[in-house]
C-alpha cells in the first residue's frame, strides 16, 4: 500500500494532536500510568505544541495521509541535543533527532511505518545531516527492531521522565550519505 507523505500544515495541528492520542500510548510500556500518559500529551503533543513545531523553523513534520486522513508522523529536529548524555555518543554531527515516528494501529503491517521512515531519511539528509538519532523505550522490543531494520544501531541511553517514572531509553543512530 502506498500512501502520500507529505510536509505537515498548519491545518494539520488537530489532526496531529488526535493521532498523538491514539499513537503515543503505544509505544509506552504497559505499566505506564494513563494519567501520566494523559499529561505528556496535554504538555508536548497537544494541538498548541504542534502548532509551535510547525511555526519553528528547525523542526519538519511529516505526515502519512490516505485519502485525507493522517495515519503517521514524524517530527524532525535540526538542532543540536542539550542532552550531554546524548551528545556524548553521537558520531559528527550535524545530526537531526528523530523526535516521533508513529503510525496508526490500523496501518501497522502495511508498510506505512517503513515509507515513513524512509520519507524522514531522505527529509534529514537534505537538511544536511550527516546523522539520524532517536530515542527508544527500551522495553519497546517491536520499535527497536523495526528501528533496527531501518539502519539504526544503539549508541547508549538516556532517561526520559513520564510523569513521576523516569524512563530509561536506548540512543540509536544511523549514518547519513553526504
Amino acid at each position: 500500500m502506498t500512501h502520500l507523505i507529505r510536509k505537515a500544515t498548519a491545518d494539520d495541528a488537530g489532526p496531529l494532536a488526535e493521532l498523538a492520542a491514539i499513537t503515543f500510548p503505544l509505544a509506552c510500556p504497559p505499566e505506564s500510568r494513563p494519567e501520566d500518559i494523559a499529561a505528556h500529551l496535554a504538555n508536548t503533543l497537544s494541538e498548541a505544541n504542534f502548532r509551535d513545531y510547525l511555526a519553528d523553523p528547525d523542526v519538519t513534520v511529516l505526515v502519512l495521509d490516505a485519502d485525507g486522513a493522517l495515519r503517521g508522523y514524524s517530527l524532525l529536529l535540526d538542532r543540536a541535543t542539550q542532552d550531554p548524555d546524548v551528545a556524548a555518543v553521537l558520531g559528527a554531527g550535524p545530526n537531526t533527532e528523530l523526535s516521533k515516528c508513529y503510525v496508526h494501529p490500523e496501518h501497522h503491517g502495511l508498510g506505512a511505518a517503513a515509507e515513513l521512515m524512509q520519507a524522514s531519511i531522505v527529509a534529514a539528509a537534505a537538511a544536511g545531516a550527516r546523522g539520524l538519532w532517536l530515542g527508544v523505550n527500551s522495553q519497546n522490543a517491536r520499535a527497536i527492531r523495526f528501528y533496527e531494520k531501518s539502519g539504526f544501531r544503539k549508541v547508549g541511553t538516556k532517561s526520559f521522565r513520564l510523569g513521576s517514572t523516569v524512563e530509561h531509553d536506548f540512543v540509536m543512530e544511523r549514518p547519513l550519505a553526504p
